[in-house]
């Protein structure tokens, strides 16, 4: 009986990648199936529910070892991704004539403390600072790097931040930084929020020939005529006529422009920014960095603008890709699984040639209609009703 149609979308994606060269022909099947299961409506991130939505002909157990013991290689497969992604992403830059957009920052995969007698705990989990919730969640902390234009994004890779390793985020950005070396047509900036702008980071940032627009804290030291001041109470200085009204997107933002030295770093432009319709205090403020002093603030604020693609990323990752969703325990398995799902978005936006969202509503019509071609295509070979069900799991 023939596969249904939209598996084979998923394998010609594969065979564009180059993956027949590295995997054989029974791990890309596993990859299919796996694909299609997580990026169909109801998975809940289960190797039961990838049998069971992907339609998988084998056990539960045989999914259990491909991800855990079954010798294929994630990191070349992720290689292979990164390459297709560039090129994608490069060429849209430079019939858009944009810049292009990396965006650094982490979440976490929250999970439930096991309790001391729990025979078998998720390897790898720690607690870690939410700051969404405020407090320290049990779970993995991942970093992640995404590419993107102003109208296309794509996830790109990600680190499991691991505290016992004693390696930092900033130095597992600085890792994932360095598989974009090469040089680019298009200007290149990379956008972080207040955690990521250490000296290092930017240092690795502009050693590539990238330039960075990152948030910085308001503690940071800024050098106005040569004295070191926190940002904040530089703030205190200015007078809302010292300021100019600048608009992104729908807000409005008034703006006052500094160009020196900040703590770690000779010549940059700082923007202090406060909401116009807000009170120019210090909780109200906001300290823009950008490396490129040739940017107008305008630009400045939009580019970093950019920066809120990561955080959508995560919630619908989380949301409709299952993220977080894994119940397997062995940390090898447990990073495959990421990178299924970093493929499984790829392929959605590859697929829609828009966002995530458009991506998953594309194929997950694709599936309806391809089941129902399916049972159409059997019942004209006059495979029996019994078998047709085996096959899609409904007997």
């Amino acid at each position: 009986m023939n596969r249904l149609a939209h598996h084979q979308g998923i394998h010609k994606f594969f065979m564009t990648l180059g993956l027949a060269l590295y995997f054989s022909k029974p791990v890309i099947k596993h990859l299919v199936y796996l694909v299609d299961a997580l990026t169909t409506k109801g998975f809940s991130g289960t190797l039961t529910d990838v049998r069971y939505w992907s339609f998988h002909p084998n056990h539960r157990t045989t999914l259990s070892h491909f991800f855990t013991k079954s010798p294929w290689n994630e990191e070349k497969r992720l290689e292979k991704l990164q390459e297709w992604i560039l090129r994608q992403i490069e060429r849209l830059a430079k019939r858009e004539n944009q810049p292009l957009f990396v965006s650094i920052d982490d979440t976490i995969c929250q999970k439930t403390k096991p309790s001391s007698r729990a025979a078998r705990a998720i390897q790898g989990c720690d607690w870690h600072y939410s700051h969404k919730d405020h407090q320290s969640v049990w779970g993995h902390s991942l970093v992640w790097l995404m590419v993107h234009t102003f109208s296309q994004a794509f996830p790109f890779a990600f680190r499991l931040y691991d505290k016992t390793a004693g390696r930092s985020k900033i130095d597992l950005a600085i890792e994932m930084l360095s598989s974009l070396k090469g040089k680019r047509a298009q200007p290149v900036y990379v956008l972080m929020d207040s955690w990521y702008p250490s000296q290092a980071l930017i240092e690795a940032c502009l050693k590539q020939g990238f330039h960075v627009i990152a948030m910085l804290k308001t503690n940071r030291i800024l050098y106005p005529k040569g004295i070191a001041i926190q940002a904040k109470k530089f703030a205190r200085y200015i007078e809302p006529n010292d300021t100019r009204l600048v608009t992104v997107g729908k807000e409005r933002y008034r703006v006052y422009r500094y160009e020196g030295a900040i703590h770690g770093l000779e010549d940059a432009v700082v923007l202090l920014a406060w909401k116009a319709d807000e009170p120019m205090t210090p909780d109200h403020l906001h300290v823009v960095l950008s490396t490129d002093r040739e940017l107008g603030d305008e630009e400045i604020l939009r580019y970093y603008a950019q920066r809120w693609t990561i955080e959508c990323f995560f919630r619908q990752a989380k949301d409709q890709l299952k993220l977080d969703g894994y119940r397997v325990r062995h940390i090898r398995a447990v990073k495959r699984y990421w990178a299924v799902v970093l493929f499984a978005c790829v392929y959605s936006i590859a697929e829609s040639q828009q966002d995530l969202s458009s991506g998953l509503e594309l194929l997950r019509s694709r599936k309806g209609h391809s089941v129902v071609e399916f049972i159409d295509d059997a019942a004209k070979q006059d495979i029996p009703i019994d078998v047709i069900k085996k096959q899609l799991h409904v007997a």
